[in-house]
């Protein structure tokens, strides 16, 4: 689950106290300076699986009413390896990466048949093929708002910084590059009762970045214990005396 809300991005904006709030998960061994792998290891998993020590974040949704921003904290998080068999190498050390279009303005700028990006109603009603997939729901979900990204799953191994998708390129990855498991996130919101009136047409939801235009899978055991054992530790902000998780207060420190 979360652990942490903070205006830190230390892939976009490492070292700066500068980003929109984001939503940790996994590893706690992060501030706004990205670990190494070793590091993230030393760190307490706030997911069910203890061998977990990779760190996730993603912008925090916000139910906005006025002025005020209530944070909407995930019912679930869950992350998943897709294509495992398709894979030629595991993931490299000190291996990071970004999904999804942080420019995109409209659906032909989010590609969903290559990062998969998409809102949904877990439980219904379905209207995807009624509104952009990338936007949020325009009907009221009876059960939880969805949200689900895939995230590039070709590396060059010479250059860790260098990723692709392999969907992106016929199924397979560019020439130079190897093929990974692929990351997926699954985050499911209960806004009902934060909107116990539900909502027609754009929801009054919104994520700190701004505006929103049969799977297989196996648990992951380890040295740590079995996939569903959960952490023997309390993770926790690793920086509590900087930054900030007030969202009114991350925009004046990003000046705006």
């Amino acid at each position: 689950m979360r652990y942490m809300i903070k205006n830190v991005d230390p892939l976009v904006f490492p070292g700066k106290y500068k980003s929109h709030m984001h939503s940790f998960y996994g590893s706690d061994a992060v501030t706004k300076d990205l670990p190494t792998t070793k590091q993230l290891q030393q760190g307490c998993p706030s997911g069910e699986n203890p061998n977990d020590l990779s760190v996730y974040w993603a912008p925090t949704l916000y139910y906005v009413n006025g002025t005020d921003h209530i944070e909407v904290n995930p019912g679930m998080f869950s992350t998943y390896y897709e294509n495992i068999d398709k894979a030629e190498i595991p993931f490299p050390e000190n291996f990071s990466a970004i999904a999804g279009n942080a420019s995109a303005k409209s659906q032909a700028d989010v590609n969903e048949a290559t990062t998969g990006i998409t809102w949904w109603c877990e439980n219904g009603p379905e209207d995807r093929s009624n509104r952009p997939r990338a936007a949020m729901p325009r009907v009221t979900c009876s059960g939880n708002i969805q949200a689900i990204l895939r995230f590039p799953d070709c590396v060059d191994t010479a250059d860790i910084k260098k990723n692709a998708y392999a969907a992106a390129n016929g199924g397979r990855c560019p020439s130079g590059m190897k093929r990974m498991p692929q990351l997926r996130f699954s985050i499911r919101y209960n806004v009902r009762k934060l909107i116990p009136g539900g909502w027609s047409g754009i929801p009054p939801l919104k994520l700190a970045c701004g505006e929103v235009s049969l799977n297989k899978w196996m648990r992951i055991d380890g040295a740590k214990g079995e996939g569903k054992a959960g952490a023997k530790c309390q993770p926790k902000d690793a920086d509590p005396e900087n930054g900030t998780s007030d969202y009114h207060e991350s925009l004046k420190m990003m000046g705006m």
